[in-house]
Formats: C-alpha cells, structure tokens, sequence
C-alpha cells in the first residue's frame, strides 16, 4: 500500500495538532480537494483511491514510532500519549465523482480539527501515486540522472557551500518508493547543504533532521476562533507563542497577504520569532520587504532566517542565495523539483481548509490562482477588513 505509516506526513502537521490539542480541541473544520491540472480524469481511479484510504484509516502509530516523537524537544508527553490512541477515522471523509465535471472527483473532509488534521497529505500522496502508477512504469534512471544534475550544480558551484536546502515534497512525489530512494541520495551528493526533510517517516529512517513549524490552515482557522477577524492572524502568531515558547519560531507571511502580514507583524513578534517563511509572490521583494521591516523595527536582519519554500528548483534556490547572502540567514524547502521530477507533469493538487466552526475561512494569496474560497462575499470581506486590493485584472 502507499502509505505505510502515519509519520508517512509533513511534520508541520503535528506542531500544529499539538497546538490544537491544548487550545482548541473541540474545534469543527471542513476542507476541501482541488486540482489545478487541467484534463486529469481521476475519477477512473476512484476504487484504488478509495482502497488506499482503507487502509490509511486501519493505521495507529507503532510504540517505536511514539518513542521517536518523544525524542523531538517540542513535543510534550500528553500528545504523544493521545497520539498513541488516534487513528484517521474513515467517518470524516467523503469522496465520489464530481456531478458537474466528467473525470473530477469531490473530496471533503469535515469533522473535529484535532482528528482529521492529519488527512491532508497522505491523501495527496495516495492521489499523485495512484494517478501515476496508472501512467506507466517508473523511470527511477531518469529520475536519478535529474537529481545527480540538480545536486552537482549546486555542489560543485564555488561561494554555494553555505547553501541549505530541505525535502519538502511528500505532498506531490511520484510515489512513495521515489522518496525513499532519493533522500539518501540527496544526503549522500550534497552532505551539510542537504539539512534534512519534512516527512517525519523518512526523518526517523535516515536519521535526518525533520523540518516545518506551521502551515496556512493555522493562521486560516483563527479567522473563526479569534476575538474578531481583524485581529486573527495576532490571535494565531499569540497561541503559537504559547505552545512553543519561542521554539519553532518560523511565521508564515503570506494567509492574508504581505502588506496585512506586515502591519500585524510588530516589534514583539519580529523579536520573538527566528525568522518568516515565503510561499507566495516574487520572493525577491518578499525578502526586501522582509529586512526592511526587520530594520525598521529595530531587529538586526542578520539575526533572522527568510525561508523559501514556493515552487523551488535549484537555479531559483541559487539566485536567492546569492542575491540575500550576508544581509540575514536564508534556508530552502525544495518539493516536487525533487521528489516529482521523473519526466512525467507533476498535478497540481491541494487540499485546503474551507471552514472553520461553520464559518467561512480563506487565503488571500501573493500569488494568482493560490487562493481557496467557496463564499465569494465572505472573501471580499475578509479583504475588506484587512485592506487587501484585489489582484490586477479581477
């Protein structure tokens, strides 16, 4: 089967179940499949799916992967107790063929927060690897000789040794077999610039180290649980702050857009947090409207770290190294240029958090066509009240 443990997932996923076990374990989400890729019938593939689903939901973690999560410094005893008792309950989620269009499939998931958080990416995992299982054999040489590039380059390029990437690709890999084959690889070509992944599976089987603090569904459910909407990405950073007492100190810049983050981003979060992580928009005016702000608060640029994460091959990691080197610390999550870049089109897929307690939740992306909404007034509000111009051309 694809998925063969539930550390097989992205370690932000726990962070962010542990935060919700403490401070909101009675609240209800909703989230939502979606595929950007035009022309992709998966519902001919709706049995294998659905097979695979099965099985995830028989999953319970083991006590040797317990132990393992003790072992990491921000995880407390109670949640590794409850984790000993959850499994994904099938209950919460529901998957048929789309009634509009031939070919789509409609995937929900809707239930308690604390006991569906975790669906997210094995289901994309199970999605990309069933649909390319299905399109022919594997070309792992390919695959290989790719990645021997990728690593030489950036290797072998003299002023790039401080240059630091990370495995963040299990949401869009090929197949599970890709990922276990190429991180020892990754590890083996590039030695320290290679930092370790985000899959908290493989991080426990190669001795890697395991990457992520929290991901936008965090900041996206505070728009229903905070004191008002205006004040929810504060409420969010707050709880954060809360939970891990300046651990995994790492804050995503980009739910309501770059110019809503900055005004809420004051002096006491810019010293409390080690640094922001990039997911949309040009991230070379990102990361100067990043240490301007820095400097403009009194933090010294230096002592912060830009994370980049969006879409990343290696040339982009490089120009972004080069062009902030010496002005703060930069680190790179890389996902499918490394795990899904075998010669087939990767999809574009997501899952992504609609509702939270009944209420409506959304991104407002830097990017075009990144955002996720079903209540159009909900969104114009929500841009409303956080002055968010809508993007050229709508």
């Amino acid at each position: 089967m694809i998925i063969e443990s539930l550390l097989d997932t992205d370690l932000y996923k726990f962070t962010m179940m542990q935060a919700v076990l403490h401070q909101h374990p009675a609240a209800q989400v909703q989230y939502r499949f979606k595929c950007r890729t035009p022309g992709i019938d998966l519902a001919r593939y709706l049995d294998q799916i659905e097979a695979e689903i099965d099985h995830l939901c028989s999953l319970h973690f083991t006590a040797q992967e317990l132990d393992y999560l003790r072992g990491l410094r921000f995880v407390k005893p109670d949640f590794a107790d409850f984790l000993g008792l959850f499994h994904l309950d099938r209950k919460y989620l529901q998957l048929r063929p789309s009634a509009t269009v031939p070919g789509e499939i409609e995937l929900e998931i809707t239930g308690p927060w604390l006991h569906t958080i975790l669906f997210e990416v094995p289901l994309l995992a199970i999605i990309n690897e069933v649909w390319f299982r299905n399109a022919g054999e594997p070309d792992f040489a390919e695959g290989e000789r790719r990645l021997q590039a990728k690593t030489a380059l950036l290797r072998d390029t003299p002023g790039f040794e401080r240059c630091r990437i990370a495995d963040y690709g299990s949401r869009r890999r090929y197949s599970r077999q890709w990922h276990a084959r190429m991180l020892p690889l990754l590890r083996d070509a590039l030695g320290p610039q290679f930092v370790g992944t985000s899959n908290v599976h493989f991080a426990r089987l190669y001795g890697m180290t395991p990457h992520g603090t929290m991901a936008h569904e965090y900041l996206q459910a505070f728009q229903a649980l905070g004191p008002r909407l205006r004040d929810s990405q504060v409420a969010a950073l707050e709880s954060w702050a809360r939970e891990y007492r300046g651990d995994l100190g790492i804050a995503l810049s980009d739910v309501v857009g770059l110019e809503a983050f900055l005004r809420d981003f004051d002096m006491y979060f810019c010293k409390l947090f080690d640094g922001v992580r990039h997911d949309s928009g040009d991230p070379f005016s990102w990361g100067d409207r990043m240490l301007a702000h820095f400097n403009a608060n009194r933090v010294d640029p230096v002592s912060k770290v830009l994370v980049f994460s969006d879409g990343l091959n290696i040339e982009k990691v490089m120009q972004l190294f080069d062009y902030f080197r010496g002005r703060c610390q930069v680190a790179f999550g890389v996902g499918t240029h490394l795990t899904n870049d075998l010669g087939p089109t990767p999809l574009n897929i997501v899952i992504k958090m609609v509702r939270c307690n009944g209420q409506p939740v959304a991104k407002l992306s830097d990017s075009p066509g990144k955002s996720m909404c079903d209540d159009p007034g909900y969104l114009a509000y929500l841009r409303q009240v956080f002055a968010v111009p809508l993007p050229h051309g709508e």
